[in-house]
């Protein structure tokens, strides 16, 4: 499948579901507001993320966001795809996540999903949907990375 083909409508159910389907999310830019919001939200208030002065003398040179912040956000990155809008049942796990870039103040990020695995769970409903979840900054670098699995509602064919 090609880039996107998860875009064809909202609300798919588990069996519409292919391994190799991706798609990419819209932007969105990363703000200080979002970073003090974080971190009134979360209680880490870690100079690195709200201490201008402090993290300029640290090897990244600037404030970087939470690592979470940045989950947080590919999570409702991942809604706007609109794929799962009615259709997830629940967020069921996440995998091996790896922090592989800072994201800084001003960057923009998408989100990027591919389908990697499909299991029927029929007593649940529908199946699990395992995805391949990649969040890309502005440069097309990937940030973050891990795996997803979603359960999600079956048709009831």
């Amino acid at each position: 499948m090609t880039e996107d083909t998860l875009q064809i409508r909202q609300g798919l159910y588990f069996e519409e579901f292919m391994v190799g389907q991706s798609a990419t999310s819209s932007g969105r830019t990363i703000t200080e507001g979002d970073i003090v919001a974080f971190a009134a939200l979360s209680g880490d208030w870690n100079p690195m993320h709200t201490d201008a002065e402090y993290a300029a003398g640290h090897p990244l040179g600037q404030r970087v966001a939470h690592g979470l912040l940045g989950l947080s956000i590919a999570s409702g990155l991942a809604n706007r795809l609109g794929v799962l809008e009615g259709t997830a049942l629940a967020f069921r796990e996440i995998g091996a996540w790896k922090f592989s870039l800072p994201i800084y103040i001003g960057d923009t990020i998408r989100l990027r999903v591919t389908v990697t695995h499909t299991k029927p769970m029929p007593r649940l409903g529908g199946g699990l949907v395992t995805l391949k979840a990649e969040i890309l900054n502005q440069d097309d670098k990937v940030v973050q990375r891990g795996a997803w699995g979603v359960l999600v509602q079956s048709c009831g064919e």
